[in-house]
């Protein structure tokens, strides 16, 4: 459902971002229209000095989330929060994914800058269901700075560096592992090198993920840029890119790149507005609503416990879940 809304108010423009992500989806995806405008009104009801204006214009964010919502209340993305943060985690690893890929395969342009953009954004709406996993927080992060990073680069006319950037940490590994190599690293010139693997210089350990590039601590920078902004206000004052509309994301998830898993959302996957899967209690056991979404809960930490391998963990969540399911009780 489009909308036509005046210009932000200068006091509310922290949550510009926000309405402009909404903006780029009307027609396309209501979902993701809704609920970054929602995200935006509460960020916006937050903000001090307010006038006729701001007041103003909140009002009408709120008539048009209220109209909204009646249009389209048999979708359970829009009426379920469970539903809604499933979908919209799926929906921004999508465009996560994309973007990663073509930034490791070195294709610079607008179109990854603004998918990571918009990642980042939906990874901030996402605060609206509560705090954020450690995945999801390390996803938007990443997403934040790479966006600002690469437009920074094309803008200053230099080329980018595909993927994460390695710390002074992780050289200092490559450099310990390099050493436990066995056998002599620079034989004789009288005597023929042993046979062994390609001497063409290779990572001896996969690319490392997130935690490559730690926040810079006060007053130190390890990185080109200042670090991943901490928030919309610390990140990009006015959208580069608005006149770019983020990439649909594919249909299905691009394969994970080498070097990293990233957090792949719960278990059960949405289809169709729907993240729901009907449970079955056992016979005499009343469950709440409450303690069904618990028991969702603990299979999406199973699921994100395999993503790292994790067996004992996942585990340890699906046998929670099972008790809470079968028993009513949680423990």
């Amino acid at each position: 459902m489009a909308a036509n809304f005046p210009e932000v108010p200068a006091t509310l423009k922290p949550i510009a971002h926000y309405l402009k992500t909404a903006q780029e989806h009307d027609g396309r995806d209501a979902i993701v229209s809704y609920w970054c405008r929602l995200y935006a009104l509460q960020v916006g009801l937050k903000i001090n000095s307010q006038g006729m204006e701001e007041r103003k214009f909140l009002i009408q964010v709120m008539d048009w989330l209220e109209t909204t919502k009646k249009a389209h209340s048999e979708n359970e993305s829009i009426t379920n929060e469970v539903a809604a943060q499933a979908y919209l985690e799926n929906y921004a690893l999508k465009l996560f994914l994309y973007a990663d890929k073509q930034d490791r395969a070195s294709n610079f342009g607008k179109n990854v800058v603004k998918a990571f953009y918009t990642a980042g954004m939906i990874y901030d709406v996402l605060q609206t269901f509560g705090e954020l996993t450690e995945e999801v927080t390390q996803n938007r992060k990443y997403a934040k700075w790479k966006a600002s990073y690469i437009h920074n680069c094309l803008k200053n006319g230099e080329t980018p560096v595909p993927g994460p950037m390695k710390s002074d940490e992780d050289e200092e590994l490559d450099n310990e592992l390099q050493n436990l190599v066995p056998g002599p690293r620079n034989p004789p010139p009288d005597q023929p090198a042993a046979p062994g693997p390609s001497h063409q210089q290779q990572p001896p350990y996969p690319p490392m993920g997130f935690n490559s590039f730690p926040a810079a601590p006060s007053g130190q920078s390890q990185l080109p840029l200042s670090g991943p902004p901490s928030g919309p206000t610390n990140f990009v004052t006015n959208d580069p890119f608005s006149n770019v509309k983020a990439p649909t994301p594919p249909s299905e998830p691009e394969k994970p790149p080498g070097g990293w898993k990233p957090y792949t959302g719960p278990s059960a996957g949405v289809s169709g507005g729907s993240a729901e899967v009907a449970v079955a209690p056992v016979a005499g056991v009343s469950l709440t609503p409450d303690q069904l979404t618990k028991a969702q809960k603990y299979c999406k930490w199973a699921g994100s416990a395999l993503n790292y391998e994790d067996v004992k963990t996942a585990i340890d969540n699906l046998q929670k879940a099972l008790n809470l399911l079968q028993t009513g009780q949680d423990g």
